[in-house]
């Protein structure tokens, strides 16, 4: 069997992806609690305890050969993760009232609802992206109130910052039919039947209650 010798927070993470499992159900598998998980995912470089070092080796031993070998062929194709996490994308959760905007993006034979988003590039900042982004996918314009804080996303790895945004005029339309099949203002309340709650980052949900 091969051993780890160094357990930090994107083997973790790999080993999540590899046994295939939310943060819930990973954090169930090692034994730790789910905010400990979170920071693996928002602190990669990070080594976690000697005791949880030992959790993790036994988590990876309880894996199948099948999740094991998904794993070293993760951690083998790190260099392509590295440079997905030199990305990094500004979020805007827009709120009207009671409302929160969404766009329903188009992805591979699939459409998913998720808040307004633009890559940052070099010399921007990301609050000012956040509301461009906004304008050019939804003709709403908006002013940035509060950032929410920034994670790794557990699937694709891209360093996401999000900032909590209030309506200032426009009408929601699409205004990037290629991209996004639709847009829309929805309850607060309704968020998690259109994007499932625990892919939504929690200060997200705490900053809307």
């Amino acid at each position: 069997m091969d051993v780890i010798d160094a357990w930090d927070g994107r083997r973790a993470c790999l080993l999540q992806e590899a046994l295939r499992m939310t943060q819930e159900d990973f954090a169930e598998f090692v034994e730790v609690s789910v905010r400990t998980v979170g920071k693996w995912h928002s602190s990669r470089n990070g080594r976690p305890r000697s005791d949880v070092q030992k959790l993790l080796d036994a988590a990876y031993k309880k894996a199948s050969p099948d999740a094991r070998q998904r794993f070293h062929l993760l951690a083998r194709a790190g260099a392509a993760t590295h440079q997905a996490q030199a990305f990094r994308v500004a979020v805007a959760v827009v709120t009207r009232d009671e409302d929160v905007l969404l766009v329903c993006r188009r992805g591979d034979d699939a459409l998913s609802w998720q808040f307004p988003a633009g890559t940052v590039k070099p010399g921007r900042a990301g609050a000012v992206v956040a509301v461009d982004e906004t304008r050019a996918e939804t003709g709403i314009r908006c002013a940035v109130r509060q950032f929410l804080g920034e994670r790794v996303h557990p699937k694709t790895g891209v360093l996401l910052e999000y900032h909590l945004a209030e309506y200032l005029l426009g009408d929601a339309e699409n205004c990037d039919p290629d991209e996004n099949s639709d847009v829309a203002w929805v309850p607060r309340t309704q968020l998690t039947r259109f994007i499932p709650e625990q892919h939504i980052y929690p200060p997200i949900l705490e900053a809307l209650k």
